[in-house]
């Protein structure tokens, strides 16, 4: 058994002069001053990928610029995945007796930090360096492809796309920490730039600073309890020339094994927090989830089904789309998102049950994905 017991989130955008070590470093501050630990208290570390600092040993580069020595410390990079990936790790480490309290840690100065030739250089290098590479395509392209393909084979419209983009802008408007605060409409999103056809700028995610962290620990917080019930990882792939068939996806293998890890169904799924780095991300994910049948997500986004007063609140804090993305962070703030929700701290976002939560991370173009379930206790 394993406890979220603190979580730390900046806001996201533009902090200039902020490096990505800065970032973290006020990120995890706020995680610990949440759980009521210090510094010392914390005995291992995982730390996410940065693409501005990229460093062979960054877990012991962040250890030593926060100031703790922990006992276990490791780097993971498994993409958009990665947070809910280290999630699961510390999970398991606190399980087995390996660590008291994990610290979990991402934030990168994308947006100031790197130039746009730098990252999309960056971004370019998932695909395959001999099918894909000398093609020119970046990760918009790619799933550019795969939206075209879903929308042929399920009905599904540009202006369908468009809704998540719409809602995730909704839910941004009420976090001060969000990078938009500007409400969007489906005509704005139809007639934004396009990127990678069918995707407009509008159905991308943008580029950010930020960061986010969190404190995995063996026992719950003293205020309150919000458990980690069952997770379950599967990676399909990882270029799109090996993808298999949109209908045998990663989420569905993912999320098969944390029910059954979990003992739980989706029908008691009360609170959502799935990846969204784009609007056919999300829209795909919510029905390889179960959360949603083929087809007919836009639809319960019309219905108001994910509104923070629907039957099931997604993304209340903007998601990746409209809070924003500053590499492995911005997954991280659907975690951070759900542990306020859950401990009934979001303010006016607060929804009105969030005692059994579901999470979703996706990796790559679809290829790794991670499944979790969050319960609070008393």
């Amino acid at each position: 058994m394993s406890f979220i017991t603190g979580a730390g989130l900046t806001s996201f955008g533009k902090h200039e002069g902020s490096s990505s070590l800065d970032l973290m470093s006020q990120a995890a501050a706020l995680a610990l001053a949440d759980a009521g630990l210090k510094r010392a208290d914390i005995d291992g570390i995982l730390c996410g990928y940065s693409t501005v600092s990229p460093h062979i040993m960054l877990a012991t580069v962040f250890a030593e610029h926060f100031g703790i020595r922990p006992s276990y410390a490791h780097a993971v990079q498994v993409g958009g995945a990665t947070g809910l990936a280290m999630t699961m790790l510390a999970h398991h480490l606190v399980e087995a007796g390996v660590a008291n309290h994990v610290l979990v840690v991402a934030g990168e100065n994308r947006l100031t930090g790197q130039s746009r030739d730098a990252a999309i250089q960056a971004l370019a290098q998932v695909g395959h360096p001999d099918y894909e590479v000398p093609l020119g395509p970046t990760i918009p392209a790619y799933y550019g492809l795969v939206a075209s393909r879903y929308m042929h084979e399920y009905g599904v419209t540009e202006e369908d796309l468009a809704e998540f983009a719409v809602l995730m802008r909704s839910h941004a408007l009420d976090h001060p920490g969000a990078q938009f605060h500007e409400p969007i409409t489906v005509e704005d999103v139809m007639v934004s730039k396009p990127v990678a056809l069918p995707l407009k700028l509008l159905d991308c995610c943008p580029v950010s600073d930020g960061g986010a962290a969190f404190i995995v620990s063996r026992e719950r917080a003293s205020n309150f309890g919000v458990r980690i019930r069952g997770c379950a990882q599967a990676h399909t792939h990882q270029h799109v020339t090996a993808m298999p068939r949109l209908s045998e996806l990663g989420a569905e293998i993912s999320i098969a094994k944390a029910k059954a890890a979990a003992g739980l169904a989706i029908s008691d799924v009360r609170y959502a927090a799935v990846y969204d780095s784009f609007t056919i991300t999300l829209a795909m994910l919510l029905e390889d989830l179960g959360l949603a049948r083929r087809g007919e997500a836009a639809a319960r986004v019309r219905a108001g089904h994910f509104g923070r007063d629907g039957a099931m609140p997604l993304n209340t804090h903007g998601g990746l789309l409209s809070y924003g993305h500053c590499g492995v962070g911005g997954a991280m703030a659907h975690l951070v998102e759900t542990h306020l929700q859950m401990t009934g701290r979001a303010g006016k976002r607060q929804v009105g049950d969030a005692s059994i939560a579901l999470l979703h991370g996706d990796g790559g173009v679809l290829s790794s994905h991670v499944s979790m379930f969050l319960e609070r206790v008393r």
